[in-house]
């Protein structure tokens, strides 16, 4: 009897649609288990569980079922090479979302060219053994066809039954969108988290939507009008804060500094390890008598990351949900940025970044952003031992800024963009003098240790600005640009928070980054203000005696008495001083206490709610219809590309022709003489 079922079941997958049937019910259960145990889908209630384990087979019976339009062995490779194509999928979001806590999209695939330096040593540390399982099936159904286990059906399949199944496969789509849409209210129009679409719908179909989008994106530039300014001028004109007099003006012709601490988050002010400061030097800085600092200022970064955070600083536009802006819409648009705003009210700009010039596509964006000089590695002298990760070592990277800052004309608006605090937090033992944390996360142990580095770093370049009397006269403003840990290591951030668990809401204040503005003679604080990377610009502008009052920004300045508290996360959630949003579930933000709402707090979540996806959507217009080439505020001069070049020799002429024209340089007021001998460092490369 147990020899007829065996005999039974061997006929059935020697047959094309036996062996069809058994390529999908291994890849659905291998794609199930995935979704179990590499992503965080936060899955909820039996609609989710139920959908959860059912979404892959839809997809899988469409593409799948392609191979059955095919004849003899070539039928069966096709079903083969479709299940290793779908696996590469998987395995590579896989790798993604164990460090960015989201799946991949087009924009992230498209501008992979331009961040995929140093990414092999982080690929090392990121993949792990167990993801190759995956593979598995595809290794035991080849062996099984090379060596006969199954064997091929040369059976000629009916058309019939190839487009039945593909209509099948449809119509369990359709099923399970109106499933899907019947949970989640507007799963695919409104603004929500990938994670959201994966769980509902599946890993094939994000990737269907995402190219969807993708494409709908592109075709926005073409029919984009000058009209189409208009509902965001209106917009804007209601949601402006006015300056506060007591700041307004007051740094006005100081130069500025924008120090931007890598993957730099709020938890590490007055943190410490083994009864240690991780950063001694930048909790002096936060609670200095002249800076005004705030601790509850978010990251808002998508995708992009440090580029999604410098498009906010810089511009007062968000990030885009999905790919990076810099690297997707950095040449070709139009922007109305810092650097540009400045250089036309008398500043020299510039920007120092210790990497190649064409990560994020910076050497393309600041052209369009009206950066006079970039000064990126190939600016530096670079030994082996000088650069770990992604660049240039913090030490060396500030001490080799200094040589040219000294050089530039002033006012000048530098930003300086520091490395070594990226993930995955490598650091020499040389300069490894602070313990690592003991989560037993070997991602998260050493990020205290590069932290710690970073302020040692941060500490010797405050001292430079000091003995040269830049300190004196110069805004300094300085910010984490993003998370360093993500929410993928949640028992080691509960170590680190020194909690026993944590939950969504501890999660979303995870995402608190430092912001400090420091000038001499400024009232020092720390305002407990809720804001974002979104308001810098309009803050700083303020600051210089920028009226700032006809710009498109989307941020409020966040010393003014009007500022909104409204903090918009990329994803749709938000927080305020009232309410956290993660997801469905709202918490009051003071207590952390997870609410059902009344009628009244359900109005006004509704109407933040509202704000959140109204200011996202706009601000996505500007960028996909370049629409900012329609509207040139009054006072503000377009920049011309043309009018910048970063090649090294013409960029150090440039510069020489600036200090001979402008002798307002540190170097200048130094009689010519370099400052350089006033830098000290303690870097064990350079002894």
């Amino acid at each position: 009897m147990i020899s007829d079922k065996k005999y039974r079941f061997s006929n059935i997958l020697n047959t094309r649609l036996g062996f069809f049937f058994l390529i999908v019910i291994l890849f659905c259960i291998k794609t199930y288990i995935v979704y179990l145990t590499k992503f965080s889908l936060g899955v909820k209630g039996g609609m989710q569980e139920f959908l959860l384990a059912v979404n892959p087979i839809p997809a899988a019976l469409l593409t799948f079922g392609i191979a059955l339009y095919f004849s003899g062995r070539l039928s069966y490779w096709l079903m083969m090479i479709i299940d290793f194509l779908e696996t590469i999928w998987i395995f590579a979001n896989i790798v993604y979302y164990r460090e960015f806590s989201d799946f991949l999209s087009m924009g992230i695939i498209k501008g992979s060219g331009n961040v995929q330096n140093n990414l092999g040593k982080s690929l090392v540390e990121i993949v792990r053994f167990s993801d190759f399982f995956i593979f598995l099936d595809i290794l035991i159904l080849i062996g099984l066809l090379v060596f006969h286990g199954i064997k091929t059906d040369a059976q000629p399949f009916k058309k019939r039954y190839a487009l039945l199944i593909s209509f099948i496969s449809l119509l369990l789509m359709g099923g399970e969108y109106g499933l899907a849409n019947s949970d989640r209210t507007g799963l695919l129009t409104r603004t929500f988290d990938n994670n959201y679409i994966v769980k509902y719908l599946g890993l094939n179909e994000y990737a269907a939507f995402n190219a969807y989008q993708t494409q709908k994106e592109s075709a926005t530039r073409s029919h984009a009008k000058a009209s189409d300014m208009d509902s965001i001028l209106k917009y804007l004109k209601h949601t402006r804060a006015k300056p506060n007099p007591a700041y307004f003006g007051k740094e006005k012709g100081k130069n500025v500094f924008i120090i931007h601490l890598e993957s730099f988050q709020q938890f590490l002010i007055n943190y410490k390890v083994d009864g240690k400061e991780v950063t001694p030097h930048i909790n002096k800085f936060f609670r200095n008598k002249n800076t005004v600092s705030f601790d509850n200022f978010y990251h808002q970064v998508a995708q992009g990351k440090t580029s999604d955070a410098e498009m906010m600083l810089e511009n007062s536009l968000y990030g885009l949900p999905q790919g990076s802006a810099m690297v997707t819409y950095g040449a070709q648009n139009t922007y109305q940025a810092a650097p540009a705003i400045l250089d036309q009210r008398g500043y020299t700009t510039a920007a120092f970044h210790g990497d190649v010039p064409s990560f994020w596509n910076r050497d393309s964006t600041y052209k369009s952003w009206g950066y006079q000089y970039f000064f990126s590695s190939q600016y530096y002298k670079i030994k082996p031992s000088y650069s770990v990760g992604y660049g240039l070592k913090d030490k060396i990277f500030f001490r080799d800024a200094a040589n040219y800052i000294q050089q530039l004309p002033q006012p000048f608006y530098a930003k300086l963009i520091t490395l070594t605090n990226h993930y995955p937090y490598e650091l020499d033992k040389k300069n490894t003098d602070f313990p690592a944390t003991t989560t037993g996360d070997k991602t998260v142990d050493p990020y205290v240790q590069t932290a710690h580095y970073l302020d040692q770093a941060f500490a010797e370049f405050l001292n430079y600005l000091r003995k040269t009397g830049l300190m004196k006269n110069s805004v300094i403003v300085v910010y984490g640009d993003h998370y360093g840990i993500s929410n993928n290591h949640r028992p080691a951030i509960a170590q680190l928070l020194h909690k026993k668990s944590i939950n969504n809401y501890d999660l979303a204040q995870f995402q608190k980054v430092p912001f400090m503005i420091h000038a001499d003679g400024l009232k020092g604080k720390v305002d407990h203000s809720y804001g974002g990377e979104i308001d810098v610009l309009p803050t700083l502008l303020h600051l210089l005696g920028d009226k700032n009052n006809n710009t498109i920004q989307f941020g409020t300045d966040l010393l003014s008495k009007q500022h909104d508290q409204r903090v918009a996360f990329r994803n749709g959630d938000f927080v305020t001083p009232e309410y956290t949003k993660v997801g469905s579930t709202v918490y009051l933000t003071k207590t952390g206490q997870a609410i059902t709402p009344n009628a009244k707090q359900k109005k006004e979540i509704a109407s933040i709610q509202n704000h959140v996806t109204t200011e996202l959507s706009l601000s996505d217009r500007v960028i996909y219809g370049d629409l900012l080439r329609f509207y040139t505020p009054k006072g503000f001069k377009k920049v011309n590309r043309k009018d910048f070049t970063y090649q090294y020799t013409k960029v150090i002429d440039n510069l020489k022709k600036a200090q001979e024209k402008h002798l307002t340089s540190i170097e200048a007021k130094n009689g010519g003489k370099s400052t350089m001998s006033l830098y000290k460092t303690d870097a064990p490369e350079l002894k």
